[in-house]
């Protein structure tokens, strides 16, 4: 029972990340025999304890690997732990016929999860999306020296050596440029620079009572002086109008120059005519 409570606390670093360093460095590594026999009775008999110690004599890898992440701000621990995962699940797939030792195995799926961890959290807007972008993100980070933009022959050689072109590199390069910021802006700005942060330009006006009610005012009045507009206008005209444009089944030129007995142009004239004299009296209602 010790034993499995010991499994648990080691994979899951608590706040003293040092102390569980220490701790998984204690674990003894497997032989090449011992690492091959666990394999085998977990693969053929899902033995549960050869399980445990495949993982536990790794945990100390997982570290060396998570530490290699450190400059992306977020905690070891979470790195530490999101390895584990990976780990644990190298281990389920480990097959000892592969003739690869479990550590040289487990790298791909410790990384990958790793990985995904930070593209979740790194940032709020996600800099990358498909496969080629987040190859390229990993390895233009690592690319980089210095905090100063890439020249144009970095950029050449970086994106000779990923295979893309020049212009994704800078694009994703403007991307690890960028940096977050608070919807509400710092907690320190003051008046002079508050206005900048994005609630004050990015507010949702739509539905503010004061903006809703003068909006129906406005639409209500405008309604009113084109109802007003359109019974000043003789019977034809009104009736052309109402089928050219409110009615649900819209009357077609040709349809009304029929109906008339006129050329097809004559209505057009007479809508163009009416739709003037319109405009004319709601502006002067206005």
């Amino acid at each position: 029972m010790g034993n499995q409570l010991l499994v648990v606390d080691k994979l899951i670093p608590g706040g003293n990340v040092e102390s569980y360093i220490q701790a998984v460095n204690t674990i003894p590594m497997l032989s090449a025999e011992e690492e091959r026999e666990l394999a085998q009775r977990l693969h053929q008999d899902n033995d549960l304890e050869a399980a445990r110690r495949l993982v536990m004599s790794h945990l100390r890898f997982v570290v060396h690997i998570a530490r290699s992440y450190s400059g992306y701000g977020l905690a070891q621990s979470d790195l530490i732990q999101e390895g584990n995962v990976g780990l644990m699940k190298a281990v389920k797939r480990f097959n000892p016929e592969f003739g690869v030792r479990l550590v040289s195995f487990a790298v791909h799926w410790i990384k990958a999860e790793i990985h995904e961890f930070i593209l979740r959290n790194w940032r709020i807007v996600k800099i990358a999306t498909t496969k080629a972008q987040r190859k390229l993100f990993f390895n233009l980070r690592s690319a980089k020296k210095r905090l100063a933009w890439l020249t144009n022959d970095e950029v050449t050689a970086v994106a000779e050596d990923l295979g893309v072109e020049p212009r994704v590199v800078r694009e994703m390069e403007g991307r690890l440029a960028s940096q977050d910021t608070a919807f509400d802006g710092p907690m320190d700005d003051d008046e002079d620079q508050a206005w900048q942060a994005p609630a004050y330009y990015l507010e949702d006006r739509r539905y503010d009572p004061a903006q809703q009610a003068e909006q129906a005012d406005w639409t209500e009045d405008s309604n009113t002086r084109l109802l007003e507009a359109l019974e000043a206008l003789d019977e034809r005209s009104q009736d052309i109008l109402r089928q050219r444009w409110l009615a649900e089944n819209k009357a077609t030129l040709h349809e009304l120059a029929a109906k008339y007995s006129v050329s097809a142009e004559r209505i057009r004239q007479l809508e163009k005519n009416a739709m003037k004299k319109i405009r004319k009296q709601m502006d002067e209602a206005a």
